[in-house]
């Protein structure tokens, strides 16, 4: 069976982190699905466009909500906002950690794990003074590329997007089709 992921975009999403993202998970055999938040194009903090696949609210009446391995959360301002008003996603977020499911986030968008107290006793990185700003005492904050703990795993921001996106790729595909992805993209 392949591994699902879902990628929801929010309007004003980093367009370098989720195009990394979907790009280099796909490339891997994964199935990502992007979801907008609404029925709009996804124009992104840059001005691209993303067409996403369906919407949260198709994901809702289809009952996928809660089918997905990892969901991945692009960063961008004001995407990250965006993402964090959004009562679905919070919720979506919360029931996957309680289904001890993984969830993933890169740049400002670990605010939103942040606000939905999954963060509480736990390490992690966010792009800098997205997380210091919130005052979170029970959180150990780094300037780490990417921070994994438990079924959390946080990314600083767009240059650390592909490096987070190979981590995905290695936490469900394993080391050896991380390695091929990796190989194919020429990064030295």
């Amino acid at each position: 069976m392949n591994n699902t992921v879902l990628v929801p975009l929010a309007q004003g999403c980093e367009e370098l982190e989720a195009i990394t993202i979907t790009d280099l998970l796909t490339r891997a055999g994964v199935e990502v699905i992007t979801a907008g938040l609404d029925n709009e194009v996804v124009v992104a903090a840059r001005g691209t466009q993303i067409i996403p696949d369906t919407t949260l609210d198709e994901i809702f009446k289809q009952g996928q909500e809660n089918s997905f391995d990892i969901i991945v959360l692009p960063g961008g301002l004001p995407g990250a906002d965006n993402l964090d008003q959004d009562p679905r996603i919070l919720s979506m977020l919360k029931q996957q950690v309680s289904d001890d499911k993984k969830v993933a986030a890169i740049c400002a968008a670990p605010k939103v794990f942040a606000n939905a107290g999954l963060l509480d006793g736990k390490t992690a990185t966010a792009y800098p003074g997205t997380l210091e700003k919130l005052n979170l005492n029970n959180t150990r904050i780094t300037a780490e590329a990417i921070e994994i703990e438990g079924n959390v795993i946080t990314s600083r921001g767009p240059g650390t997007a592909m490096d987070f996106a190979l981590t995905l790729i290695e936490i469900l595909s394993g080391k050896e089709k991380r390695n091929e992805v990796e190989t194919a993209l020429v990064r030295t």
